[in-house]
């Protein structure tokens, strides 16, 4: 697997919107967080775009992811917001020239597919964290989510929590592995189709980006 570099001060970033239309204001309130972060950040050409035709608003998604990939400036790419549709670009996607262009690629809900898929057809690790508009405008930004993005700049690992969200133990004892996740309805939707969910990975994870 490949690990895309860790992010430094002054870093170019993207963010694109595969997944659904991205509110203006919350997307320019959390461009201002990873700016404040010391980031050069740029959006996609057709991040605000609303489309009634679903192929031309596709097109148009692909054509961001793609863009982002290809910008030798660019070193990570952040989703803005989850949505519906990822899995109907995903066959699309030129995953060889994903692979010959590593960075970070950042999102959850229906970003689930496209980490997924991106993984398996690129080899590329990628990652599963708060987006911009929905997770770090102004009402819904914590310093918790805030302290998940720092960890692209560092390197290391986080450490689950459980205080925050207490974990239910149905059945006692230990137990030792490699946590494969994401989104549940997007990870069931992909079953049995190529982009499913790889459990059989193997990979030393242990300290995230490189």
């Amino acid at each position: 697997m490949i690990k895309p570099r860790a992010l430094k001060k002054g870093d170019q970033v993207a963010i694109i919107a595969p997944a659904g239309q991205t509110d203006k204001e919350q997307l320019t309130q959390g461009k201002r967080v990873l700016e404040e972060m010391g980031l050069d950040v740029v959006l996609g050409r057709h991040v605000f775009d609303v489309e009634e035709d679903m192929d031309t608003m596709d097109r148009k998604r692909l054509t961001d992811l793609h863009e982002a990939f290809r910008n030798p400036a660019i070193s990570g790419i952040f989703c803005a917001n989850g949505g519906f549709g990822t899995a109907r670009i995903a066959p699309m996607i030129d995953y060889a020239m994903v692979k010959r262009n590593p960075k970070i690629f950042w999102g959850y809900s229906d970003i689930t597919y496209l980490l997924n898929a991106i993984q398996n057809f690129s080899d590329l690790v990628t990652l599963h964290g708060p987006m911009v508009a929905s997770d770090l405008n102004d009402d819904e930004r914590t310093r918790e989510t805030e302290s998940s993005i720092l960890s692209l700049f560092t390197g290391e690992p986080l450490t689950y929590d459980s205080r925050n969200s207490p974990l239910n133990p149905i059945t006692s004892g230990t137990g030792e592995g490699r946590l494969v996740g994401g989104n549940l309805t997007l990870l069931t939707n992909g079953l049995g189709t190529p982009y499913q969910v790889n459990a059989e990975m193997v990979y030393d994870n242990t300290k995230g980006v490189s």
